[in-house]
């Protein structure tokens, strides 16, 4: 077990440096920062000073070293759009979509496994066949049409909910949240809903296959020969059995969530990371670009090692084969 947490630390940290050389690129090919910062009209005294100042005189190794050094600590210097840290504005963008990819993905989880439950319990049922039915459309319609969707239906004819915005917040020791307050909630609701409406359908879909599949195993049948209840047949067995490749999704679509929330507080206007890199793209606020693109990569790193080591505690056979494998 410890040899196998090593040896995903040392491939967590190969990925990393991979992602930050992506990352420094960035600086190096993307937009001219002296310019961006300076203006047009500068000197060649002006820039050249501002170059030593920022180290981009220095040889390649050492920017790429100085540049790692700084990430670790979780400095990206300033912001050219806003002229901030970059790493104040992140912790300022952060729990919003932090909130927003948890409420996404507890709901899609929530619903989707029962859902998909119950499709491959029921198969010829017509209620089935109507949560297949929507599924198929949760997998088709792009995430900003259903965006959309929602806000005139829910905010525009109906109005009971908002259609942008986070709501009010409140402060818990430099953390804001919008779950302690009713118009944070409200403003929750549909964002949340259209973040998850794919990955409910995606869980549901594959929840109803792996069950179909495991159904159809022998010592499921052995265990209704048994004269086990059926309760016990097809939760304690069958749906148990079915969480490994439910696992891998939803770590995945965790960091997926965090990573392409982009669209959905775009469409919302959610103050989170999404929209603060959507700005940054439009102005080629390197800093930030950077900044975003290594912590997005950090968060799928520890993401997957965490559904690594939950795949021990649900399937035991990948125990056994480490054991095997050790001996």
């Amino acid at each position: 077990m410890l040899a196998f947490i090593v040896r995903r630390l040392l491939q967590a940290v190969i990925v990393m440096l991979t992602v930050a050389f992506i990352a420094f690129m960035l600086f190096q090919y993307v937009g001219d920062p002296v310019t961006n910062l300076l203006g047009q009209d500068a000197t060649p005294e002006q820039r050249d000073r501002l170059r030593d100042d920022l180290g981009l005189n220095q040889p390649f190794p050492v920017q790429f070293a100085k540049f790692v050094g700084n990430a670790v600590q979780g400095e990206f210097g300033l912001s050219l759009r806003q002229g901030r840290k970059v790493s104040t504005l992140i912790v300022e963008r952060l729990p919003a979509t932090l909130e927003l990819a948890l409420t996404a993905a507890v709901l899609a989880l929530v619903v989707g496994i029962p859902m998909g439950v119950y499709a491959a319990l029921k198969r010829g049922n017509f209620l089935s066949q109507v949560m297949m039915t929507v599924s198929l459309l949760g997998v088709s319609l792009p995430t900003f049409l259903i965006g959309i969707l929602l806000i005139l239906v829910f905010a525009v004819q109906l109005q009971w909910l908002p259609s942008f915005g986070r709501g009010e917040v409140v402060d818990v020791g430099g953390w804001t949240t919008g779950f302690l307050s009713p118009t944070g909630w409200k403003h929750l609701i549909l964002p949340s809903v259209t973040l998850a409406f794919f990955q409910l359908t995606l869980i549901m879909r594959l929840v109803r296959a792996e069950m179909l599949e495991v159904l159809r195993a022998d010592y499921i049948k052995f265990a209704k020969a048994r004269g086990l209840p059926d309760r016990a047949v097809y939760f304690g067995h069958a749906l148990k059995n079915t969480m490994v490749p439910v696992i891998t999704i939803t770590g995945l679509q965790l960091g997926g969530l965090i990573a392409f929330a982009i669209v959905t507080e775009t469409v919302f206007q959610w103050p989170g990371m999404g929209l603060l890199f959507i700005q940054a793209v439009q102005f080629a606020d390197i800093p930030v670009m950077a900044a975003y693109l290594c912590l997005i990569a950090l968060i799928f790193v520890m993401i997957n090692l965490l559904v690594d080591l939950l795949y021990f505690a649900v399937d035991p056979r990948l125990r056994i084969e480490r054991s095997a494998a050790g001996h």
